[in-house]
């Protein structure tokens, strides 16, 4: 259908009397400057708002990236400064007696200098100096040097000889009661402009860095897999109706809520290959001959139609506490999935004859879908930066070692800050990939 002519008012000219026609009015389009000002407005009373979050998010983001690219070891997070013990050798017991007032004076970093190195004092009355260090300049009781520059490593013995008089006598002093100052200048790593890659190739021309992140990606990937898998199942449980339907509910949630050390302690427990329950139940049962070390034990061989393997023992053990300690969460995200599904779908699926599998398979599983793509997301994050798991039920070692635990051991175990950090980046970009992969090829909920 054809639109209709434009709608036109009219008007008479006074002057002349002619009628004039004008178009109606329309209504204002775009944004009037009433609304740019309440929109400039709203975003000057939000923006501290704004610039605080974004301090909180990535304040420690670019201060993780700024270490990566230093040569900073834990002994740099201080910087060089001088350091004067002081100490009076001597006793004066009469006037005329001979003491010396010793500073030992050190660099405190082994590595880096200190320039312009000064010592200033308060020395104790009564006492007449001699000839002092050419460094140092004496006004009355107070002692002022400088020292120079200071190599790292530094350290020398400044000595003052004097002589006591009858005040000193009468009212002896120690030096130590007025303690030295002393400044100096120092570079500090942290803060120059200076980068460099080292850090960088020292992890990736390492072989065992290339191994932890094989070990990395292999515990999470099962660790989240299995959580999914086992929350899948607890809902599947307990979606439908019995009696103690809650009390089993609230147990099922037990091993996300208790602390996890306690958790861990009751794992490395039951597991010891000595005293442990299930070792003894198992070679009571003739499964095993020797106790298996589950937490200490690399890999033990195992023969499958003819073929023999190293099963990674410890790995996997840590892998099903991992799945085990947070399948919870995702038994609770599913559950609640699952509750929202209208109950018509699956009476008329039994209607034709639907089994329960084939309800689960073409009614449930599509619906959840996409729960269940949000919580891999999650769970493959957080268990890739999962760390107090595994550092307290074998401390990184018997081949669990992951990317996490290498940010610690190469950080604070040795004393490599700047390697550590580097293998956080690495960890960032590693995950910051994978969202991208994800949200790109994650299946949607139907």
């Amino acid at each position: 259908m054809n639109a209709g002519p434009e709608r036109t008012m009219a008007s008479t000219d006074i002057q002349t009397g002619v009628i004039i026609e004008e178009e109606a009015a329309k209504p204002p389009t775009g944004i009037g400057p009433m609304q740019r000002r309440e929109m400039r407005l709203a975003y000057g009373m939000l923006s501290p708002t704004f610039l605080i979050v974004l301090l909180i998010v990535m304040g420690p983001l670019l201060a993780n990236f700024w270490i990566s690219f230093k040569p900073v070891q834990l002994g740099d997070l201080r910087p060089a400064t001088p350091i004067a013990n002081e100490r009076l050798r001597g006793k004066a017991e009469a006037v005329g007696d001979t003491v010396t007032i010793e500073y030992r004076l050190r660099n405190s970093s082994k590595d880096n200098a200190i320039s312009d190195v000064t010592l200033t004092d308060t020395l104790p009355a009564g006492l007449a100096f001699g000839d002092i260090d050419e460094r140092c300049s004496l006004s009355g009781q107070e002692l002022a040097c400088r020292l120079g520059d200071f190599p790292g490593g530094h350290r020398e013995r400044l000595r003052l000889e004097a002589t006591a008089e009858q005040a000193f006598l009468d009212n002896p002093t120690n030096p130590r009661d007025s303690a030295p100052t002393m400044i100096g200048q120092s570079k500090n790593v942290l803060t120059n402009f200076e980068f460099t890659l080292d850090n960088f190739r020292r992890i990736f021309d390492s072989d065992e860095f290339w191994g932890v992140l094989r070990v990395s990606i292999y515990y999470t990937i099962f660790g989240t897999a299995g959580a999914l898998i086992l929350g899948l199942f607890a809902a599947q449980l307990l979606n439908t109706a019995f009696p103690g339907r809650g009390v089993v509910r609230g147990l099922f949630l037990f091993p996300y809520v208790a602390p996890v050390i306690a958790v861990a302690f009751t794992w490395v427990v039951l597991l010891d290959p000595f005293s442990g329950t299930l070792n003894s139940i198992l070679q009571q049962t003739g499964v095993v001959t020797e106790p298996i070390n589950f937490f200490g034990q690399r890999s033990v061989p195992v023969h499958f139609l003819g073929l023999t393997f190293e099963f990674p023992i410890a790995l996997t053990t840590v892998i099903a506490f991992e799945a085990w300690r947070y399948f919870p969460l995702s038994f609770l995200f599913i559950l609640a999935r699952m509750q929202s599904i209208s109950s018509d779908m699956y009476e008329a699926a039994e209607i034709d004859g639907a089994t329960p599998l084939q309800q689960f398979w073409y009614i449930s599983l599509p619906q959840l879908i996409g729960i269940l793509s949000v919580l891999f997301l999650l769970r493959f994050i957080w268990t890739f930066n999962k760390f107090d798991d595994i550092f307290l039920l074998t401390g990184g070692g018997a081949g669990t070692r992951t990317l996490t635990v290498d940010v610690y051991e190469q950080g604070f175990a040795g004393s490599h800050l700047g390697a550590g950090a580097a293998v956080a980046v690495v960890v960032f970009f590693v995950l910051l990939l994978f969202a991208t992969l994800f949200f790109k090829y994650s299946p949607k909920d139907e």
